[in-house]
């Protein structure tokens, strides 16, 4: 292993990391017997972040050790782990290597072990490399004790986001997660004992409360300023406060006492008293990193009193969360299930870095085992692909100073003009934050004064230095109350205090930054922007008061572009909070500050309209939402803005291709000494794919400062890059997406769109099918969907060239080829025409209806190749056809034409050659009519009735047919009828 690096906090002596140690044991070990003290023992290395759990089993150490060392049971004990990315080692032997994926701050992220070392008789070293180039220490050990053995894990953390307050954090989230898994061993070495030995199950937990119905509507409001009736469950937000606490003593300063502070004084901004904050049915809390509860919103809710149907909580990491919280609440009281929400959001990072500085023991609150908020708005996975992690491109910083020359290359500027053009953006942002009370780095700073490099703006990631970056170390807090009007009007609350969410829209964009077709736009923002302008009837130019999210200038940059802003304006800032770095970056909080912000001022201007946006990750998630003190002219909608946006080709990467490219992005990341650490770069292939490649030779690294590489040719090696040409050259296009997805009003059409290979299937065209069946399930107007392939071939199966390379077309949510393990609950109609054969004859039969043209045939041929259809096409087959046909063509591997299988009922309709598509739309329309609920029961009892019992079943059909009968469209359907007009359904 690599010798540590001269962390600041060895530096300051490693008397602190024994003393945090120490101390992290006193509060997590539980034993038996009396605690005493552990005694030290010798690890390969210290870690600047030190973590110790540890616990007392009464079983025998071997047995215990038997469990713990084997990769196959980690599943069983060990809490973060969430799977296996590839086959892991059959035991742990010196040297041996293997990648898990594991839970850390609650984020699937894949870590790379060794096995460093296995002592006698039962100790294992394990050393990995995680997600953002933090490197983490796995020490295991068991050792004999009265009555059993006493199991530990010494370990540790430390490096990329990790050398700051993120490693204190991390630290005491692995401690706290290995306590947990520790004890959770003794119940998985109980298992292999002899049935008498073993402990009862556990009771099984309750369900959740089911989610309250929606309300019945009362009569209309008068809005007096404008003489408009509005609905009564039209959503204002009433209360906006904000706290920025410079004092760094722990004692009722942790991220929700902030937060509660903050919602006082909201309160207080409505006029309203502490009874509204009681009286609130709905607590949201946006996630914190600086101490993470399972369920902050109830600690809020217990602090002011209030009794709410449920709380909700944003997933851990992205800044994206807070907006999304608050579009979120909005929706819910449209639909008439909350009348009171309190959104509280805060981060006490100063605070908690300050308390790790000083060894102190931060004693803030934390929550009984199995606590969790009724919902989590948002979801994470693994941060960086392959290619990022070998780069070291695994930070924010990183990611955005990649996309900062990106931009600038799309711009045709020199670096000095790109420069001096960002360096005046960000200088604008700080003449906005130093006139915010609240901001946490006040002061008007010129262009000139952040270009200039020194020992507080020191060099970062190439062309960022550390005044053009997120400030994080901050104790900022907001509490936002949005209520119903009625709600408002009920509690006396004026109305020149209501500003009303008009709109909402959320996206994400594709996942990894190096799989994007250009890493200079941003298709989900656009797409946001336009839905929420789409759906109040407004341009850009009819919005005043903006606030952009700005942790990065490529973040606000990327934002006005698809927004169509000028990042220039002097008449309209594109900040009306100052933006990460001046007014300070509360986490995943930011936004609501920016909220906070607007209120007032559009209280002020009550004619116009302020917009707000949110970004998390690295510029992946996004969130939008649209305000103002005027009624909006249309009902409050949250919009999915992704479920309907034609996404480009996403990149192939790779680690390990070599050859021509030529180079589109790059960065320099800078040591804390401000020497350059490396240079990295992305080039693009001559067929469209990008590498990635980091290189140390520091004369190249000159170079990319010196010089402008955008445009330059390069000779990408398997461990770096050469320069072959320094003249500037086109960027070579993403090509065409491998799935192809249309709408046609209720109908979604998707088509595989492979030609070169005959559809055959690969990882990206799995990922790409798999987000496409997402989108249709999850878009409210969506009601069937259509999958087709080519007009002579419909998908010949998996690639057997990529798998051959390992790139096996298996996806997390559906499975095999991205969709036959979990096919949609909608209806779904293949439209075949030509092969159906291996997996493309498992899509056609994951389908619910298969409309086929004469030419098309169904074949499962994996018999032939020594395989077994693992897609479930053999299955399929069993359950549609008779066993002697079924039998026919699993065995033979011979394909079977689309006629001889509508006349066995597995093919629904066979149209001549190139009708195929047609006539399924005709069908999807036809059923996309009927009522939407009455739809999805009636193909849930013909999917479900095979694993019912004689007995049951007419109680289960009863069931089933009851969850419609009470529906608004049942009422519908009997209206419509008698008054011998269309129905409109809403799916309700």
């Amino acid at each position: 292993m690599p010798a540590p690096r001269p962390y600041a906090r060895l530096r300051a002596g490693l008397a602190v990391g024994r003393a945090v140690a120490a101390t992290t044991v006193s509060r997590l070990i539980r034993r038996p017997a009396a605690p005493g003290s552990l005694t030290p023992v010798e690890l390969p290395r210290v870690f600047a972040y030190p973590y110790v759990a540890a616990t007392e089993i009464a079983a025998d150490p071997d047995r215990i050790f038997a469990v713990l060392a084997d990769p196959a049971r980690m599943g069983d004990w060990l809490v973060p782990h969430a799977g296996w990315p590839a086959r892991p080692p059959a035991e742990l032997t010196p040297g041996a290597r293997m990648t898990q994926r594991v839970k850390l701050m609650g984020v699937p992220s894949d870590v790379r072990w060794t096995v460093t070392g296995i002592a006698p008789p039962r100790t294992v070293w394990l050393d990995g490399t995680g997600p953002m180039g933090i490197t983490v220490g796995f020490y295991l050990s068991v050792a004999p004790a009265a009555g059993g053995a006493l199991v530990r894990c010494d370990g540790g953390v430390e490096g990329g986001t990790a050398d700051g307050p993120l490693g204190a954090m991390l630290a005491r989230n692995l401690a706290e997660a290995m306590q947990k898994s520790l004890e959770k061993l003794a119940t998985a070495v109980s298992a292999q004992a002899p049935p008498a030995e073993r402990p009862a199950a556990p009771a099984a937990t309750a369900p959740a409360a089911a989610a309250r119905p929606a309300r019945t509507r009362g009569a209309p409001i008068r809005h007096e300023r404008t003489g408009r009736d509005i609905d009564p469950w039209t959503p204002v937000i009433v209360g906006v406060g904000q706290v920025s606490d410079r004092s760094t003593e722990p004692r009722g300063a942790d991220p929700v006492s902030l937060a509660v502070r903050a919602l006082r004084l909201a309160a207080q901004d409505a006029g309203a008293g502490a009874e509204l904050l009681a009286g609130a049915d709905s607590v949201g809390y946006v996630a914190s990193v600086s101490w993470q509860y399972p369920d902050g919103a109830a600690l809020i809710a217990e602090a002011v009193d209030a009794r709410p149907a449920g709380t909700v909580q944003t997933s851990l990491l992205g800044g994206d969360g807070s907006l999304r919280l608050l579009n979120d609440a909005a929706a819910a009281i449209a639909a008439g299930e909350v009348s009171v929400a309190l959104l509280g959001g805060a981060e006490a990072a100063a605070t908690a870095a300050a308390a790790e500085r000083a060894g102190r023991d931060l004693a803030w609150p934390a929550q009984p085992e199995g606590t969790a908020p009724a919902r989590t708005i948002g979801a994470d996975t693994v941060p960086n692909n392959d290619a990022e992690t070998a780069a070291g491109l695994v930070a924010p910083i990183h990611l955005y100073a990649l996309i900062e020359s990106a931009i600038r290359g799309r711009l045709g500027l020199s670096p000095d003009r790109h420069r001096a053009r960002i360096t005046k953006l960000w200088s604008r942002f700080a003449d906005v934050a130093a006139s915010n009370p609240y901001a946490w780095l006040p002061g008007r700073r010129s262009a000139a004064e952040l270009a200039a490099l020194d020992g507080v703006n020191r060099p970062i990631a190439a062309p960022y230095p550390k005044l053009l970056t997120a400030h994080l170390q901050v104790n900022q807090a907001s509490g936002i109350i949005v209520c119903s009007a009625e709600a408002a009007r009920r509690a006396g609350i004026a109305q020149d205090r209501w500003v009303f969410a008009h709109a909402g829209a959320h996206a994400t964009e594709q996942w990894y930054v190096t799989e994007r077709a250009d890493l200079a736009c941003s298709p989900a923002v656009a797409a946001c922007g336009r839905a929420v302008l789409d759906h109040t009837g407004m341009s850009i130019d009819d919005i005043r008061h903006i606030d952009l999210y700005a942790c990065f200038p490529s973040a606000v940059q990327i934002a006005a572009a698809e927004l169509g802003l000028p990042v220039d304006d002097p008449a309209r800032p594109l900040t009306v909070t100052g933006g990460l770095t001046f007014a300070g970056g509360p986490g995943n909080n930011y936004a609501s500050h920016a909220v906070a912000n607007l209120v007032p001022l559009l209280r002020a201007d009550p004619d116009g309209y302020g917009l707000a946006t949110a970004v998390g990750w690295y510029l992946t998630k996004h969130a939008i939402g649209v305000f103002s003190a005027r009624p909006p002219a249309r009902g409050y909608r949250d919009i999915a803005a992704d479920l309907r946006l034609p996404r480009p080709a996403a990149r192939k990467v790779s680690t390990i291709r070599t050859g021509t490219a030529v180079v589109e992005a790059y960065t320099v990341p800078y040591g804390r000494d401000g020497e350059p650490e490396a240079g990295i770069v992305t080039a693009l292939t001559p067929d469209g794919a990008r590498v990635v490649r980091r290189t140390r030779d520091r004369a190249l690294i000159d170079r990319l400062l010196a010089e402008d590489p955008l445009g330059w040719r390069i000779e990408v090696t398997g461990d770096g890059f050469t320069v072959a040409d320094t003249t500037p050259a086109p960027l070579p296009p993403a090509g065409e997406p491998p799935v192809l997805v249309e709408w046609q009003g209720p109908v979604t059409v998707i088509r595989l769109n492979r030609p070169a290979v005959r559809n055959a299937v690969d990882l990206a065209t799995a990922r790409a099918l798999e987000r496409a069946v997402d989108a249709f399930e999850a878009d409210p107007d969506a009601r069937v969907a259509v999958l087709t392939g080519g007009d002579t071939v419909f998908c010949a199966g998996m690639d057997l060239k990529a798998a051959a390379r390992g790139e096996y077309p298996v996806t997390e949510g559906r499975g095999l080829l991205g969709l036959t393990a979990r096919p949609p609950r909608k209806p779904l109609i293949a439209a075949v025409e030509g092969a159906a054969v291996a997996g493309g004859c498992e899509l056609a039969l994951a389908a619910d209806l298969i409309v086929a043209g004469e030419n098309a045939a169904f074949g499962l041929p994996e018999v032939q190749r020594g395989l077994v259809a693992a897609a479930g096409g053999v299955l399929r087959f069993a359950r549609s056809l008779p066993r002697a046909t079924a039998l026919e063509l699993a065995l033979t591997g011979e394909p079977m034409p689309a006629r001889r299988l509508h006349e066995l009922g597995l093919v629904n309709r066979v149209t001549a050659p190139g009708e195929a598509l047609a006539t399924a739309l005709e069908l999807a329309h036809h059923i996309a009519a009927n009522a939407p609920l009455a739809v999805l029961l009636s193909k849930r009892i013909v999917d479900e009735h095979g694993d019912w019992s004689t007995a049951e079943a007419f109680d289960r059909l009863s069931g089933i047919a009851g969850e419609v009968i009470a529906s608004a469209d049942a009422a519908e359907g009997v209206r419509a009828y008698a008054e011998k007009r269309a129905p409109v359904w809403t799916g309700r």
